[in-house]
């Protein structure tokens, strides 16, 4: 609350000394508050969600997942047929424009999935394309991919992972050139891309027709990266800018006695979670690599607390380390841990940390307080974090670089509904997050990958589970409850994907 109150001040102080911005409804166009900004728009090099939702709004996949019943529909592939275990044959639509002019063909397709799936390419997320072996062009309108394996999720893959992007104009600017000025086959088209400060939509009129994105109803959309949601909230209260999320629960009523404002919430399949380092990444002398130390962590953390006081919403719990409703997520096989301090001193005791030790906790967590209550709860049982608070990328890159012995970090999934989206990328073999690096586990992870038996997957996916909480690796937290804010002009739905679709929205 007090929050909120000093942001309504701040706002306050903005219209006194000038006249309000009015919603930006007469100019048809909608003006759109992130606090991460995103280093490069084009999907395949980041992995920032906020890259991911500015992706969908410019950009086509070959398929296109329903956002309310995920039923898997026809866009830039009008059918496709798995023809056997390693081969996925699909028809390619015609008369599709780039937003430059240019006509979508096979060619663009496989120079995509290709480029994908080359590790020489190095994209953001490998485990994203890792099944594709390669893509080839079977006819004037037909591609063939053949995977490494068996990949039962890959049409959700291709439905939110995959954006095609045309080959001549890429390889005529290169990646640099294509980060800076994109050009996809979606809704929207960038006309303006100044990396890490706004980006510029503007409708894209020779759009298909028959997409189910559909015609977006509002003409531009202004994206702009401010810090910190303080900044939003005041943008916003000042009428400068019409739609931001992730505000702090507490402030949703506020936000809704206000005239000109609406806050919604909406949980996502987005996992809250604490790395640890079990592997000795961050030096061999870390007590993280002790067993019961670890084990003290997942009894000294009062996950549903922080679910019920500072998530809300409905927020939960997740038992296993992955998303409720993902395949494979099979919470009976997991290894219990309840909120007990008392046992997590013991256990600290035991493994020879009495008075417990002091440890570096990164993140990029807003808001800034469910970091701080992961620092009060394991204070309390002896172990200090000192907190280093960063913007995304910067947390992201401090992690990979092998610097974060705990890591309070958040994940998506790319909402795709499969743990397969989730375990490879935090225990594979040579992932950037695997601060757990154990092998036995990467074996059971790439088993659970590497057929289309959902028997198999399973078998595979419940043991891996039971290794996860049995050595107390990667703690999940709780599940995200999006809070989003916007001007009660616009027509906006939420989905539990959490993934905004801007060109849905509408002026009332």
């Amino acid at each position: 609350m007090k929050l909120f109150r000093r942001t309504a001040l701040a706002a306050a102080a903005v219209l006194a000394v000038s006249p309000p911005a009015f919603a930006q409804k007469s100019a048809d166009t909608l003006r759109i508050l992130f606090t991460d900004a995103v280093p490069n728009v084009d999907m395949y090099f980041n992995s920032q969600r906020t890259g991911l939702i500015l992706a969908h709004q410019a950009w086509d996949m070959l398929v296109h997942r329903d956002p309310a019943t995920f039923e898997i529909k026809p866009a830039l592939a009008t059918d496709w047929k798995f023809t056997d275990d390693l081969t996925l044959d699909l028809t390619i639509r015609q008369g599709v424009k780039f937003q430059d002019g240019s006509t979508l063909s096979p060619d663009d397709v496989v120079y995509t999935l290709n480029m994908a799936a080359n590790p020489e390419s190095k994209v953001a997320t490998p485990s994203n394309y890792a099944w594709i072996d390669k893509a080839e062009k079977t006819g004037d309108w037909t591609v063939r991919v053949k995977m490494k394996k068996p990949t039962p999720a890959a049409l959700e893959y291709l439905a939110m992972v995959t954006p095609i992007h045309p080959k001549a104009y890429r390889e005529k600017v290169g990646p640099e050139g294509f980060a800076k000025a994109p050009i996809g086959a979606g809704p929207y088209k960038i006309v303006k891309n100044e990396q890490g400060k706004e980006v510029v939509f503007e409708r894209f009129d020779d759009y298909w027709a028959g997409s189910p994105k559909g015609k977006p109803g509002i003409k531009t959309l202004h994206v702009r990266f401010v810090p910190d949601i303080t900044t939003a909230m005041t943008e916003l209260l000042a009428k400068r800018a019409d739609w931001i999320w992730n505000i702090n629960p507490d402030q949703a009523k506020d936000v809704n006695r206000m005239p000109h404002l609406e806050a919604v919430r909406q949980e996502s399949m987005r996992v809250g979670y604490l790395s640890i380092d079990a592997a000795g990444r961050t030096g061999a002398d870390n007590p993280l690599t002790k067993l019961k130390v670890r084990q003290a962590i997942w009894h000294a953390v009062n996950r549903q607390e922080i679910a019920d006081k500072l998530v809300q919403g409905g927020s939960r719990v997740p038992i296993a380390p992955c998303f409720p409703t993902q395949f494979g997520c099979d919470a009976d096989a997991a290894v219990k841990y309840a909120y007990d301090p008392a046992k997590a001193k013991a256990l600290l005791a035991e493994a020879g940390y009495p008075n417990g030790f002091d440890v570096d906790l990164v993140t990029y967590v807003q808001p800034t307080s469910w970091t701080a209550a992961i620092q009060n709860y394991l204070q309390a049982v002896g172990i200090k974090p000192k907190i280093q608070q960063l913007q995304v990328a910067a947390a992201i890159q401090k992690a990979w670089k092998s610097e974060a012995p705990l890591y309070h970090g958040s994940w998506g999934s790319y909402s795709i509904n499969d743990v397969s989206a989730i375990f490879p990328v935090m225990y594979g073999k040579d992932a950037k997050d695997n601060y757990s690096q154990d092998p036995e586990l990467e074996k059971l992870v790439a088993e659970g990958g590497s057929t289309a038996d959902p028997a198999k997957r399973k078998a595979a996916y419940s043991a891996a589970i039971k290794r996860m909480t049995e050595n107390a690796y990667w703690l999940p937290l709780f599940t995200y409850v999006n809070t989003y804010a916007f001007s009660k002009e616009l027509a906006f739905k939420t989905y539990p994907d959490e993934l905004p679709r801007f060109y849905l929205a509408k002026w009332k």
